[in-house]
């Protein structure tokens, strides 16, 4: 018997959130949708009744603790239009074509029983400490500082980063180690 996908939208934004019902039900059918416009609405009903979930980028790290452990089945609607961001964070862009988000919305449907990548596999340890710590906006020379390296490699670590995530402004490299559990919400200062 075939299970009705079950999705929560958690969007502030009623426009996004109609619109993204819209294409759910014409594309994905059989799907039941609750909308619900803040997350504390949403916790209040029942959380993990729910096989999908939507939601912007300042959501998802307020409540990364709920989120994180459902990362693999959780859209992300960012408002870029860049569509060479991997696809492995699940991410919805909101301005590029239909047809972009649709691949967007069939790739988080298909991976329902992948596991969850790790795809910081490719960041070496130094990386990741680097980048650790340039998501806490700490600068260039404070990390050399810090690590016992010259700010000449800490530029290399991050060149290194940005190439290999294709990821080059700090919100980006933000939400990929987010959504990688490299560093958790708590630890970013806003």
């Amino acid at each position: 018997m075939r299970h009705d996908k079950q999705i929560a939208i958690i969007l502030p934004d009623t426009l996004r959130s109609t619109g993204l019902q819209s294409l759910l039900a014409d594309y994905f059918p059989p799907v039941e949708i609750c909308h619900f416009p803040s997350f504390e609405l949403f916790s209040n009903a029942s959380g993990d009744a729910f096989d999908y979930f939507f939601t912007d980028p300042e959501t998802f790290v307020l409540n990364a603790d709920f989120f994180l452990p459902r990362r693999n089945k959780t859209g992300l609607l960012i408002d870029s239009a860049d569509t060479e961001t991997p696809l492995a964070t699940n991410k919805i862009s909101v301005k590029a074509p239909q047809e972009t988000i649709l691949d967007q919305l069939q790739h988080l449907f298909a991976s329902d029983n992948a596991p969850i990548q790790e795809t910081n596999k490719e960041l070496t340890s130094r990386e990741i400490d680097v980048l650790q710590l340039i998501v806490k906006g700490i600068t260039n020379k404070e990390i050399a500082d810090k690590l016992s390296i010259s700010l000449n490699t800490v530029l290399s670590h991050r060149k290194n980063i940005t190439s290999k995530l294709g990821i080059k402004t700090v919100s980006g490299l933000t939400f990929y180690a987010i959504m990688n559990g490299i560093i958790s919400g708590e630890e970013i200062e806003l």
